[in-house]
């Protein structure tokens, strides 16, 4: 019987995390509602001037925390809302609405979304630079940003990390934000979309650190350094049998050589020092350089059985003449 569990991804892993983080500086808490809603929000003008803020989310405990968030910042109430996520998405889909017009009036200046221009307002289409100033508050808007509009792939399955947004501007904007950090993240457009991605995992490792993701951090380098293992360790084991594969062929070749010589002019005819040689690599045939030397006494060195073992094949192929 199927229970209804639903998996949680790792970038919804990383989002649940998130949610539980606390805030301490007030100028950081209005940067991270500040991307988050300049990144997934929608405004509505409803007649008469009013207006209405709608913010959409995919994940129920990031809802929560900017519902709290924006009660406990801006003293403004909102409601959530579930809808069913599109047929491509599954799921739930959580909506924040924020109804009261001088709120959302008062919400989107303080985020600065709407600003003044001659004497107007106008909708800003980027990221405001006064909500940027201090590192901190760089932190916190891109940790908005990501809860709003960011997603990570599961490190067992690839390193990739995105932003997607509606406009070039603010996608710009996210990019020399993200950058500012050392980070080096690029733009791709996808149909009516701007991308910010990521596909390092040292610099993914760092974008969770700086979001303040640090159990997700863990997690994606644990999984990292096994990978890296496992691949060195097939790394070598190719290589291993690669080598095993030419030490094969390059025995069967000296078998060749001895047996060549042996149904012609017959062993006695090698000097004694190759002839000794030849006797102890027929009777191991897959016996290694090093074991060979060793069977030898005194031993002999890899280079001195290999120097000896080419001697032979050197007769084999010349007609016994040398």
């Amino acid at each position: 019987m199927e229970s209804g569990y639903k998996e949680i991804s790792f970038a919804g892993q990383t989002k649940e995390e998130l949610a539980r983080t606390d805030e301490e500086n007030k100028c950081c808490t209005r940067s991270e509602l500040a991307g988050f809603i300049r990144s997934s929000g929608t405004l509505s003008l409803v007649g008469s001037g009013k207006m209405n803020i709608k913010v959409t989310t995919d994940s129920s405990a990031v809802a929560r925390r900017f519902k709290r968030l924006i009660k406990d910042y801006f003293r403004a109430e909102s409601s959530i809302m579930v809808g069913d996520a599109p047929i491509v998405k599954s799921g739930h889909v959580f909506e924040i609405n924020i109804i009261d017009s001088e709120s959302c009036e008062m919400i989107l200046r303080e985020c600065g979304i709407l600003l003044v221009r001659e004497g107007c307002n106008y909708i800003s289409d980027g990221i405001y630079g006064e909500l940027v100033k201090k590192k901190c508050c760089k932190k916190a808007y891109l940790r908005g940003l990501f809860l709003g509009v960011g997603t990570i792939n599961n490190p067992e399955k690839g390193y990739h990390v995105e932003f997607v947004f509606n406009t070039e501007k603010l996608a710009s904007d996210a990019r020399k934000l993200i950058n500012s950090f050392g980070l080096k993240s690029k733009i791709t457009k996808r149909k009516k979309h701007y991308v910010v991605y990521l596909k390092e995992a040292e610099q993914i490792s760092d974008l969770l650190s700086i979001i303040g993701a640090s159990e997700q951090l863990f997690k994606f380098e644990d999984t990292r350094i096994y990978k890296e293992i496992r691949n060195k360790t097939n790394r070598i084991s190719n290589c291993d049998h690669a080598n095993l594969d030419k030490s094969v062929d390059a025995a069967m070749r000296q078998i060749d050589a001895i047996k060549l010589i042996e149904n012609g002019d017959g062993l006695k005819s090698l000097p004694d020092k190759l002839r000794e040689v030849a006797e102890i690599r027929l009777s191991n045939p897959e016996a290694s350089l090093k074991e060979l030397g060793e069977l030898l006494n005194p031993p002999m060195s890899k280079s001195g059985i290999n120097h000896r073992l080419n001697k032979i094949m050197e007769r084999a192929e010349s007609g016994f003449n040398k």
